[in-house]
């Protein structure tokens, strides 16, 4: 499987989609237009290890709502994911049983070289 969880609203996403190799080779969903489902979001945290992985600690909302304060549970993150899209860490990039989350440099790096030399 070659998929790539994004916001098409996002430059940060539109950046680092422009950097991947063979781009055309992914199936891409815009998880605003197309929200993910219980079973996508559980296969990302099996690859990722855990909800916590793919939750993203800087969405707005994260700190609106006062989660910081909160000791959240790995159910927790899932509900918080399901419910609303922002708290996706963005971009999920999944290629060959390997799995890219979030947008700091090194990740996006790892992403470039793996899917460089594949």
């Amino acid at each position: 499987m070659r998929k790539i969880y994004f916001l098409k609203t996002c430059s940060t996403c539109q950046r680092i989609l422009k950097s991947l190799p063979n781009l055309d080779s992914f199936q891409l969903q815009d998880i605003k237009t197309e929200p993910m489902t219980v079973k996508q979001v559980d296969e990302m945290a099996q690859m990722a290890g855990s909800y916590e992985a793919l939750f993203s600690k800087r969405a707005t909302l994260y700190k609106e709502m006062g989660l910081k304060e909160e000791k959240l549970s790995e159910v927790d993150f899932k509900r918080y994911i399901l419910e609303h899209y922002t708290f996706l860490s963005r971009p999920v990039i999944i290629a060959n049983g390997k799995i890219f989350v979030g947008n700091s440099p090194k990740v996006v790096q790892q992403a470039i070289d793996f899917l460089s030399n594949e």
